[in-house]
């Protein structure tokens, strides 16, 4: 018999830094910072919407619009195809000399599954995009993080980031005004 493996204890991943800042205004200006400084695996987490944080933040507009006008001309075109095969190829019947391709009886076909593959791509892009479902995040593990619901204003550089150095953002952080900085580990 061999001897009971030793179990090894790993040393906790470092996720990122956590600074908390006073307000929305220095979230919004630390923001503009960190973008600067060259940083872009990074967030910000506030109680509400943060009017400009977008901007602030560099990020990109969202592709979820591109999603969503594929998925309703899928409807339209697939509700269209799919009553025009039934109507007029497979089982036309002609009805008090109505045309087959009967337009205006299919409006409301039409646009149900235009509505209905428009929602699903909505809800299905937006989970897509959001990297979503995602169960945990070690931002969850911190105490002071539970403000972020009610009166606090986040901002976290991934450790992911390729610039990122530990003591190089705890500086940058305290720089801008942080008034609470942690290390989150995963």
């Amino acid at each position: 018999m061999s001897a009971p493996a030793k179990k090894i204890q790993e040393q906790p991943k470092l996720h990122g830094i956590l600074g908390e800042f006073k307000n929305p205004k220095a979230l919004i200006d630390v923001s503009k910072l960190v973008v600067k400084s060259g940083y872009s695996k990074f967030d910000t987490y506030s109680p509400f919407p943060v009017h400009g944080i977008d901007k602030a933040m560099n990020l990109k507009k969202s592709k979820l619009g591109w999603i969503i006008i594929g998925h309703g001309l899928l409807g339209f075109t697939g509700a269209i195809a799919m009553m025009y095969f039934m109507s007029v190829m497979d089982y036309p019947i002609n009805i008090s000399g109505k045309p087959f391709f009967n337009a205006p009886a299919w409006v409301p076909i039409t646009f149900e599954l235009t509505v209905l593959l428009s929602a699903f791509g909505t809800v299905f892009g937006m989970f897509f995009l959001n990297g979503l479902p995602k169960l945990n995040n070690p931002l969850f593990n911190v105490d002071r993080f539970k403000k972020a619901t009610d009166d606090g204003f986040f901002l976290c550089i991934e450790a992911e980031d390729s610039l990122f150095e530990a003591d190089k953002v705890k500086e940058l952080l305290k720089e801008a005004g942080a008034t609470h900085i942690e290390e989150v580990y995963d």
